[in-house]
């Protein structure tokens, strides 16, 4: 007789805890926006409540649960991680269980588990994927095969689509590219090789050649004669433009003298190397001659031309055939970057 009362004592605690935890699973219902603090208190109670019950208590808390869209993900992992005959409802219908969980669970916790997924109402990309991927150890239903073929088939749509769009930027880009380049070429009013130049020093093609050949070569003393030629300078001022290391000074004076904007480019950059720095769509060379407007350097030239001119007088040179003396610098036998009238 006292063992049939301990039977009956065992089975009244165990039927108080079921109470406890149904009373905890309904009073978490209640609650239309549960707080921070609640969420976390539910979370704490949940797990050792769902442990001391029965498994009847423990199938109608999950049934319960797998309707409520308020339970904290770590309880989701935790009910959908148990076995199958309690987890089953919450796996195929509640909406807490992100795509994340249901692979996680999907992967880790057997086929059991990913067949119950598998009669979820809906279904992400991501999540079919996933079962598609474990296609050879389950029976998936055929709607959901055709399913994933059709994601994977505008998955592939979408990837040729954003290739397409890729090449047409790219294309776009070298086209604006090439109508900056050919916008500074124009100079704000005319290519300088078919502007009238009449008057105006204009470099050679052999000199242009020789100056981006000693550029790349780094020679920078033979730049600078080839320099002073083009400009029928002294070789003081072709140094003088070299020295400003901003490069601005220099792209002034190719820019006066007419060489191709290509070349200035180039000559600019092997020179100057920091000025091949991008800085948005365009490099900072390129901002410069953006900048620049050919009447305006050679302006600016033929200023330092006439200062040339009057500072850099050398000893008298004797003719070698009429011995009359004459000062190469004196500017007498240099034409003038512009001619222009009283």
């Amino acid at each position: 007789m006292s063992e049939e009362f301990r039977a009956l004592e065992r089975t009244g605690a165990a039927r108080r805890k079921d109470i406890v935890l149904m009373a905890t699973v309904t009073g978490f219902e209640s609650l239309t926006q549960p707080s921070k603090s609640e969420l976390r208190q539910f979370a704490e109670l949940f797990a050792p409540l769902f442990a001391a019950s029965s498994d009847e208590a423990r199938r109608q808390a999950v049934a319960a649960l797998s309707q409520s869209d308020q339970v904290p993900t770590a309880v989701a992992l935790f009910i959908a991680s148990q076995p199958i005959a309690v987890a089953a409802p919450f796996l195929a219908a509640s909406p807490c269980l992100s795509d994340d969980l249901l692979i996680t669970v999907a992967r880790t916790q057997g086929l059991d588990h990913a067949r119950a997924i598998v009669k979820r109402d809906r279904l992400s990309p991501r999540v079919i994927d996933a079962l598609v991927d474990l296609r050879h150890e389950i029976r998936m239903p055929r709607s959901l095969e055709t399913t994933a073929a059709s994601t994977r088939a505008t998955a592939a749509d979408e990837a040729e689509r954003r290739a397409r769009e890729a090449e047409r930027t790219e294309r776009r880009a070298r086209e604006e590219k090439v109508r900056r380049t050919i916008k500074t070429l124009a100079g704000h009013g005319g290519a300088p090789g078919r502007r009238d130049r009449t008057g105006l020093r204009t470099i050679t093609p052999m000199q242009e050649a020789l100056m981006v050949r000693f550029a790349r070569n780094r020679e920078t003393g033979a730049f600078a004669t080839a320099l002073a030629d083009a400009l029928s300078s002294s070789r003081w001022l072709a140094e003088r433009i070299m020295l400003d290391i901003s490069g601005r000074q220099l792209a002034t004076t190719l820019v006066a003298i007419a060489m191709q904007v290509g070349d200035i480019l180039d000559v600019l950059g092997t020179l100057y190397p920091q000025l091949n720095e991008r800085q948005g769509s365009d490099t900072r060379a390129e901002k410069i001659l953006a900048t620049l407007d050919p009447a305006e350097c050679e302006e600016r030239i033929e200023a330092w031309y006439r200062a040339d001119s009057y500072t850099y007088t050398p000893l008298p040179v004797a003719h070698p055939i009429t011995g009359q003396s004459a000062s190469p610098g004196d500017g007498r036998d240099r034409p003038a970057l512009r001619h222009r009238s009283a």
